[in-house]
């Protein structure tokens, strides 16, 4: 290695990452290392190709490991730590990375290597994960275009590099759009009414925001500054009095990065018209036939026939619950049409008034710590593990970033995990997600390589000596990405490809998360995971009663604003055409009229802020949200039939879960798996059940 590498700790092959080391000026001698070496391997493995598990896939797999050490931190910083000289560094190394990852899916002599594999004799003895990895490459590799020659697979490449770089344009134009705004009040009276919580939060982020000098911002006095971060957003949605500002904050939030420097429409259009032409280079009709080539799903129809089952099963319910928001708003002495802004505020007095109870109520029973203890105490009972703290010893990126380590029953480490849990708009973005940092694998020497998760929330900060208390919806979310993590970390898949989520199909991959979500309506565990963070008081049985209650609360309302996503991004994919369907806002706003009771704002340009299609990998995907809520209600609805209470049948059906769901990983159809724990094929009555859309 060049002498000028040495040290560099994007290059280190063991441990984990040294996230507090790593440095932008790091990204770009480290990966131009690592492609030259990948490069140079890459030659030799097609010179030498036999059709064999251990000349292919296992020699791939061998190639790619360095860049899980040293590409993949990169990425994740980028999320968590961001920088304009990360930023820089990252986009100058991307081409190079998209160029390699597209040499080995179009290289011939690997995939003639793994045709041949599959139509020999050694086929049948391979195991089924394995069979199942190399079915996956070929399919990746006809899809990244391997059969494309001359002219086509040029065009097909730079397409492909092109829509890499608007993909990390549009996450940094969210981001800095978001980062862009903020409403900045002074005069108590215009925060009358607004949680203690989020006035607290509100004062830390001007103190934070701006220089404060010997008089930082009070809770009591201000100055307040509020911004388009979740934390933020959504209690002064819900609480914050003068009608004018909470216009002000919806109209910011709907039209964030759609003008000005991060204006994201061109992104849009360029995105779906270079998606539109790598379909037709691969000779599909369109791009979501790509995307759900390698889905549960098997068409467009479908997908739309389950979203437009689920739009009926919700439509008078939606229509419902907006009259009975209409009536309290009329109640309350409010005379003008209800409009967006003012959904959030009235829906939040309609639950204080059905239910007797406030979010603002419920956070001091759920701080952070308890949170997380009752959390690894259910997973504990539900598949036997054990979550241990480990203090110190572990470089990370933020001083608030914690790590643990996951224990089997007999006391073996099987995995560990990194938890970043704050928001921290100023360079984080925002949502909650899990990644994977390291995967389970096998080594050339034979060791296993234990899996590590990044699990990364956006959840309201600790504020001076009060802990963070969490929001009822951060809870659900912790719990959330819990799942994705317990998926990645509890695979028992020694193939790096099919490993935790890895070869997962994508409308299959929320199933463990959403199925994590239903715990916190079970008693048991909800006061497991809660004691008021003065007192020291459980939370009272009569509290937790309305929680249940409110939890099919304007159900009908939030399935439409999932089938809304899942429809516009499915037909952006499918059938758009810009000839004739306008912009893609008119297209969204042509759905919203049958999947909303509420017309869309001339200027609402949401789809800017849309990451998820954008910039992430929910393309012609989105459905998945709902596709697999079907999957995790039917798998929880398992544990209900056994009784919630008999805890041998609930631990007994949570080791068929683990054994099941979250062990096989990608090494199995999901169907496959899904009919072995369930002893049959999903139904969505127990999703419409839940959500009290059926009796």
């Amino acid at each position: 290695m060049d002498n000028s590498l040495a040290g560099n700790p994007l290059l280190e092959t063991e441990g984990l990452p040294d996230y507090a080391a790593i440095l932008p000026e790091h990204v770009i001698p480290a990966i131009t290392h690592l492609l030259n070496v990948a490069n140079t391997g890459l030659a030799t493995i097609e010179e030498q190709i036999e059709p064999t598990w251990e000349k292919t896939i296992g020699a791939l797999e061998e190639l790619d490991r360095p860049f899980e050490r040293g590409w993949q931190p990169v990425g994740h910083l980028l999320g968590v730590r961001n920088s304009a000289e990360l930023r820089q560094a990252y986009e100058t190394v991307l081409p190079q990375i998209v160029g390699y990852s597209l040499r080995v899916q179009q290289s011939q002599p690997i995939y003639s290597s793994l045709m041949q594999l599959r139509d020999s004799e050694a086929w049948e003895s391979l195991p089924p994960a394995r069979q199942r990895i190399i079915e996956q490459r070929i399919q990746n590799s006809e899809l990244a275009g391997v059969g494309l020659d001359g002219e086509d697979r040029a065009r097909f490449n730079r397409n492909a590099e092109e829509l890499s770089q608007l993909s990390t344009k549009f996450s940094n134009n969210v981001l800095d759009a978001t980062k862009a705004f903020e409403l900045v009040l002074t005069d108590p009276i215009d925060v009358e009414g607004m949680p203690k919580s989020a006035l607290a939060a509100a004062a830390h982020s001007y103190s934070t925001a701006h220089s404060a000098g010997d008089q930082p911002a009070s809770v009591e006095s201000g100055p307040w500054r509020f911004t388009l971060d979740h934390p933020s957003f959504t209690p002064f949605m819900e609480h914050a009095r003068p009608r004018d500002f909470r216009e002000r904050m919806y109209r910011a939030f709907v039209s964030r990065a759609s003008d000005g420097e991060f204006d994201n429409t061109e992104i849009i259009d360029r995105t779906l018209e270079l998606r539109r032409e790598q379909a037709e280079l691969l000779g599909y009709s369109n791009y979501a036939e790509i995307s759900l080539a390698s889905k549960m799903a098997r068409s467009v129809e479908e997908v739309t026939s389950l979203l437009t089952k689920l739009r009926t099963s919700s439509w008078d319910a939606a229509e419902k619950e907006h009259n009975e928001l209409t009536n309290i708003a009329r109640e309350t002495g409010f005379v003008e049409e209800l409009m967006h802004w003012d959904v959030g505020f009235f829906a939040e007095r309609l639950r204080e008034q059905r239910f007797a109870f406030t979010d603002e109520e419920l956070r001091p029973y759920f701080s952070l710590d308890r949170v997380l203890d009752g959390l690894f105490e259910l997973c504990r009972d539900l598949f036997g593990i054990t979550v241990r703290p480990v203090d110190g010893d572990v470089p990370v990126w933020n001083k608030d970033v914690r790590f643990y380590t996951v224990h089997d029953e007999a006391n073996r480490q099987v995995a560990s995990f990194y938890l970043d849990p704050y928001s921290r708009p100023e360079d984080k973005r925002g949502g909650a997600w899990m990644a994977d940092c390291l995967q389970r694998r096998r080594l050339p020497d034979g060791k296993i390589q234990l899996p590590v998760a990044h699990l990364v929330c956006n959840q309201t900060p600790p504020v001076g000596e009060t802990p963070s208390l969490m929001s009822f919806r951060e809870v659900e979310t912790l719990f959330h990405e819990f799942g994705h993590g317990l998926q990645h970390m509890l695979t028992k898949v020694d193939d790096a490809d099919a490993s935790g989520i890895n070869g997962v199909e994508w409308d299959a991959v929320e199933l463990p998360s959403q199925f994590m979500e239903n715990w916190c309506y079970h008693e048991p565990t909800l006061m497991g995971i809660t004691r008021h963070y003065e007192t020291g008081e459980p939370l009272p049985h009569e509290l937790f009663e309305k929680i249940c209650k409110a939890r099919t609360y304007r159900a009908g309302t939030q399935m439409l604003r999932q089938i809304l996503f899942g429809l516009t991004d499915m037909t952006l994919h499918s059938s758009y055409d810009p000839a004739t369907d306008g912009t893609p806002f008119d297209v969204q706003r042509r759905i919203a009229e049958k999947t909303s009771v509420m017309p869309m704002l001339p200027d609402n340009k949401s789809l800017c802020g849309f990451a998820h299609i954008f910039a992430g990998g929910y393309a012609a995907g989105y459905y998945s949200y709902k596709w697999a809520e079907v999957l995790s209600a039917d798998a929880f609805e398992a544990f209900v039939e056994v009784g919630l209470d008999n805890d041998d049948a609930v631990r007994e059906t949570g080791k068929r879960f683990r054994e099941t769901v979250l062990a096989s990983g990608g090494g199995r159809h999901p169907m496959e798996v899904f009919r072995e724990f369930r002893g049959r094929e999903p139904s969505p009555e127990p999703l419409l059940k839940h959500s009290g859309l059926k009796a």
